[in-house]
C-alpha cells in the first residue's frame, strides 16, 4: 500500500488505526460492565422460580385428630427439597395437593409442614440452599368424604408463588393402590406407603 493512499490520495483509506495498547483498556471496561451487568440480572432482576425435588416417601392414610371424637381426614404426607432457581429466593405463598382417579378429583388444599414442629404453610421462603421438610396436606373439613380405593391415581403438587398470577405445578406422579392395600385402608387407622424405588423409577406401595 502506498503512502499516498494512507495519507489522503485518491481512494486514501480514511479510518484510524487504533494502537493495541490503547484498545486494551476499552475492551476491559466493556467486558467488566457486561459481567457487572449479567451479575445484577441474576441477583436483583432475575425472578427464577421453585422446583421440587423427587419425594422419597409418599402417603396416603388418615391424620391424627386433636380430640379422639373427631373424625380423622384423609391425608396426603411427603418429604421433599424445594429449591430456588434465582439468587434472591422466592416467597411460597400457598402450596396444595390435587389427587384424581377417573372421574374423582380431590384437592388436598390444608398445607402444614415442618419437622420437630409443625406449622400451617403460608408465606415460606425458598432460597437456592433449599428447603427440606415434611409436607401434610389434608382435605378440607366442608362435610364431603373422601377415601382411598383401589385404583390408580394422578397425584399433582401446585404452588402459588408471591408476584406470579397463576399457580405452578412442581410435581406429578401416577400412584397405584392395589386390591390387597385397598382391603387393608378400609381399616381404622390404616394407611399406605409408597417408597420411591430406584430400579422401577417409580414409587413402590408397601
Amino acid at each position: 500500500m502506498t503512502k499516498d493512499r494512507l495519507y489522503g490520495g485518491a481512494g486514501a483509506f480514511t479510518g484510524v488505526i487504533i494502537p493495541f495498547p490503547v484498545m486494551a483498556p476499552i475492551l476491559i471496561s466493556v467486558v467488566s460492565l457486561l459481567m457487572s451487568a449479567t451479575v445484577a440480572w441474576l441477583t436483583l432482576f432475575r425472578r427464577g422460580t421453585v422446583k421440587m425435588t423427587q419425594p422419597t416417601v409418599i402417603f396416603f392414610g388418615p391424620d391424627t385428630p386433636r380430640e379422639r371424637k373427631e373424625k380423622p381426614l384423609p391425608k396426603i404426607f411427603l418429604r421433599t427439597l424445594l429449591v430456588a432457581t434465582a439468587k434472591r429466593g422466592r416467597v411460597i405463598e400457598s402450596m396444595h395437593v390435587a389427587l384424581s382417579r377417573n372421574e374423582t378429583h380431590q384437592n388436598f388444599n390444608i398445607w402444614v409442614y415442618g419437622d420437630d414442629k409443625l406449622v400451617r404453610g403460608s408465606g415460606l421462603f425458598v432460597g437456592e440452599t433449599g428447603v427440606a421438610a415434611n409436607h401434610h396436606f389434608l382435605v378440607p373439613n366442608d362435610g364431603s368424604s373422601f377415601a382411598f380405593t383401589e385404583g390408580c391415581y394422578n397425584l399433582e403438587v401446585f404452588v402459588r408463588l408471591l408476584g406470579d398470577k397463576n399457580q405452578k405445578l412442581l410435581y406429578a406422579q401416577p400412584l397405584e393402590i392395589s386390591r390387597d392395600v385397598a382391603a387393608s385402608l378400609a381399616e381404622p387407622g390404616t394407611g399406605v406407603y409408597f417408597d420411591w424405588g430406584p430400579d422401577r423409577a417409580l414409587p413402590v406401595a408397601r
